[in-house]
């Protein structure tokens, strides 16, 4: 009964840190979009803004499988 509680332990943050790591690079994405629209460079060397605009040419261009794609991510943004 230990080793389930220390599991559990160890699982519970394992998933703790990697929800505050989603949110930390949630709340990153809006600050690199309002980085290259002023100063027009990348963050990091990430372009956020041509990366945003090819996934979702992607998913435009995917017909059905593209719409799955999409519901799938919209679910990872909904609690």
């Amino acid at each position: 009964l230990k080793n389930y509680i220390d599991m559990k332990n160890v699982f519970n943050m394992v998933n703790d840190f990697v929800a505050g790591l989603g949110t930390v690079f949630m709340g990153i994405i809006p600050v690199a979009i309002l980085w290259f629209i002023l100063t027009g460079t990348s963050v990091l060397g990430f372009d956020v803004v041509a990366n945003m605009t090819s996934l979702i040419d992607m998913l435009v261009n995917g017909g059905f499988i593209g719409l799955i794609v999409l519901v799938i991510l919209a679910s990872f943004f909904n609690k």
